[in-house]
């Protein structure tokens, strides 16, 4: 029991330690089972006033391909404000000049001073973009670039400070990943907007984008991303209120912007719950530049202008298996902000899982010790369900995001340690088992029996089945001849050569009587190839004899084989006290009397044509047409070519025999000529000699009835 306690103590102390390392393979899994929350419940609720501004394929057929030049975007900002949208955002870097600007031609240093100070005159491009910016409340983009460059326009990267992030608690800078230097936007239009916000993403590892930060960092200064720009901005704020938990592990808490609280990760960012991409968000830009938007629906909308052109590059993977342009996360995350559905995993949740995985893991790994497979598996499926369940309600009810999979994982692992011990028991003393059955009935069958106790039944069923039946000619005199310990070990070494030859064949022992033995193929397992197997048998086991009655230097008799092929009954028959498996029906007792047919007909292998039908390429030669006792059909059998014949198989005396026989079974009177001609030729072939003496005897025909058993 107290080793049992210690590696249950151990399979969980390992499993917790897993999830609180939580490698990469586990945030995988546990983002694809969010992932599947979200493409079974995603996002809906009422309009909060996001619109997309879509820089569209037909935007750019219409009015020339992107970057637009900055007095267009100047018009867009200016219908903007015409209508009373709430504020502007831009999805876009504007860090160069406009390329139409008149100090940007690359002509003006050529040009004579008098015309040069005229294109100067020219009224800034940029200038006006400014200008529009000043009038409306607007945030401008800027990204962050890892390798700390500086910006495309030669200037440190840089941007107006226009918002102040007020820190409760513990510093948030610790925890706020490093993002770089700052790619801002020009100063003449850093200055005119209201704010500006990151546009940087960090998907995961899959490349789909679940959060969104909302707070970033460069050096010492916390920086916020678009959406939450357009949140402050759009509420007239100057202040984000960050608050960072004081505890051991640390990490951001909350982002609290004028009067909506945001919940974040320990890294300031946002779960997205994504819902569909719906048409009533994106306004063309063709048409706010053309003047077909009715002005009332711009009025307090929320706008942000990006792209969904597939050639501008910026598109994003998201849970629910679709691809949206980097603006529709924006307009996602900006509406979860303003309807207050937000997606939260507090810190608190791991331990609530660790201490699942702990309190289930106990469960059910004690009970797989202690009361068998079915109740721990019974109790594995509830623990496991009710983790599933709960995990589900949260996210439906609650939008928590609380992990079942890595507690399933777990209690998982505290059923399969103690379920393979004890399997890998059991296994060992099946097999000590089997070992120790194995030396008195056959492998296959203890076997079967192990594989299947439910058949150690009294009970039958029909099947077709081969048997082979032995007996070493001479064995009660030469036990009589010989010391007892010399016939022990003679017959034992006999015995032991023959069955290793029954089982390398897959046969089964049905039983031994002395020197006799009785095996069966295609039963307790069926074998559709038995015939083969009940044919190649008792060739080598006749080799075998041969060979062993020559080694041991003793007259050790020649061993008789009959083999014969037919349906029977086979399973466990006697009483509720002892049974016995074996096989019952005419097919056994044909099988035994060929075996003592071979001392009539001179053999040594007699096989029936039942069985020689299912041998591929096996080469036989027709004995007689056997009667046994107390039949009434006769039974055509056959001999082996290499049973008993001297040396090679000589095919011209083959080819003799056939054409005798032939004559024999027809009747023929040219038979009793053909035998003597053969008994020629062949004076040592006893089935030549058995026919011949018939021949000469009076009888007709290849039928022989046997009298005796």
């Amino acid at each position: 029991m107290a080793g049992q306690a210690g590696v249950l103590g151990a399979t969980l102390a390992l499993a917790l330690a897993v999830l609180l390392a939580d490698p990469a393979w586990l945030r995988a899994l546990r983002h694809g089972v969010f992932d599947q929350y979200q493409r079974w419940q995603p996002r809906s609720g009422p309009d909060m006033g996001v619109r997309i501004v879509d820089v569209d394929e037909d935007s750019l057929a219409r009015l020339g391909q992107w970057p637009w030049p900055r007095t267009r975007l100047a018009e867009l900002v200016e219908r903007a404000r015409a209508g009373g949208a709430a504020a502007i955002g831009f999805d876009a870097v504007f860090a160069e000049p406009d390329r139409s600007a008149p100090r940007a031609l690359p002509q003006l240093a050529a040009l004579p001073a008098a015309a040069r100070a005229a294109v100067l005159a020219l009224p800034d491009p940029d200038a006006r973009f400014a200008a529009s910016l000043a009038d409306v409340p607007a945030v401008l983009g800027f990204s962050l670039r890892p390798d700390g460059a500086e910006v495309a326009n030669g200037a440190p990267a840089s941007l107006p400070e226009r918002a102040r992030f007020v820190q409760l608690g513990a510093s948030a800078l610790a925890h706020v990943p490093e993002g770089g230097s700052v790619v801002a936007p020009l100063p003449l239009l850093a200055q005119a907007a209201a704010g500006h916000g990151a546009l940087s993403f960090l998907p995961d590892g899959d490349g789909v984008l679940r959060r969104v930060p909302l707070v970033l960092r460069t050096g010492e200064r916390l920086l916020p991303s678009l959406s939450a720009e357009m949140l402050r901005v759009a509420q007239g704020q100057t202040n984000y209120l960050l608050r960072a938990d004081d505890g051991p592990a640390g990490g951001l808490t909350e982002l609290r912007v004028g009067r909506y609280a945001l919940p974040v990760t320990a890294e300031g960012e946002l779960w997205l719950h994504y819902g569909a991409s719906v048409p009533a968000r994106r306004i063309p830009a063709w048409q706010l530049l053309q003047g077909q938007v009715d002005p009332a629906s711009l009025r307090g909308r929320l706008l942000l202008v990006g792209s969904s052109a597939q050639g501008l590059q910026d598109l994003r993977f998201t849970p629910l298996g679709s691809v949206v342009p980097g603006v529709e996360v924006h307009a996602q995350a900006l509406e979860q902000m303003l309807s207050g559905a937000l997606l939260r995993r507090p810190a608190g949740l791991d331990a609530l899982e660790a201490l699942a995985l702990l309190l289930g893991g106990l469960l059910v790994g004690t009970l797989a010790f202690t009361r068998g497979p079915l109740p721990s598996a019974a109790a594995l499926l509830a623990v496991v369900g009710a983790f599933a369940g709960a995990s589900w309600w949260a996210f439906s009810a609650q939008r928590l995001l609380v992990d079942p999979l890595a507690p399933a994982l777990g209690v998982l692992a505290a059923f399969g340690v103690p379920s393979v011990l004890r399997h890998h028991a059991s296994e060992q003393r099946r097999r000590w088992l089997a070992r120790a059955f194995s030396r008195y009935v056959s492998p296959n069958l203890v076997s079967h029996i192990v594989r299947h106790p439910e058949q150690l039944a009294l009970s039958g069923e029909r099947r077709h089945c081969s048997f082979i039946f032995t007996d070493l000619a001479g064995f009660t005199g030469l036990m009589e001849r010989i010391d007892p310990a010399d016939a022990v070990g003679l017959v034992n070494g006999y015995l032991d050569g023959m069955i290793a030859i029954v089982f390398r064949h897959q046969g089964t022992l049905d039983r031994f009587i002395g020197d006799a033995l009785a095996i069966m193929f295609s039963a307790p397992l069926a074998q559709r190839d038995h015939r083969q197997r009940a044919y190649d048998c008792a060739l080598e086991m006749q080799r075998f004899a041969d060979g062993y009655a020559r080694g041991r230097g003793r007259p050790l008799g020649h061993t008789r084989i009959g083999v014969h092929s037919g349906e029977v009954i086979v399973g466990n028959f006697g009483g509720h006290t002892m049974f016995d498996y074996r096989a019952l029906g005419d097919a056994v007792n044909t099988a035994a009397r060929l075996e003592g047919a071979n001392k009539y007909l001179g053999t040594r292998v007699c096989v029936s044509e039942a069985l020689l039908a299912g041998c591929a390429g096996a080469r036989a030669r027709p004995v007689a047409r056997l009667l046994p006792q107390g039949k009434t059909q006769p039974l055509q059998v056959y001999q082996p070519l290499h049973d008993g014949l001297p040396g090679p198989v000589d095919e011209a005396a083959i080819a003799a025999y056939a054409a005798a026989y032939r004559q024999l079974a027809g009747e023929a009177p040219q038979a009793l000529a053909a035998f003597e001609a053969l008994a020629q030729q062949q004076p040592g072939d006893p089935l030549v000699r058995l026919h011949l003496e018939r021949l000469r005897r009076g009888e007709r025909g290849d039928l022989i009835v046997l009298a005796g058993k």
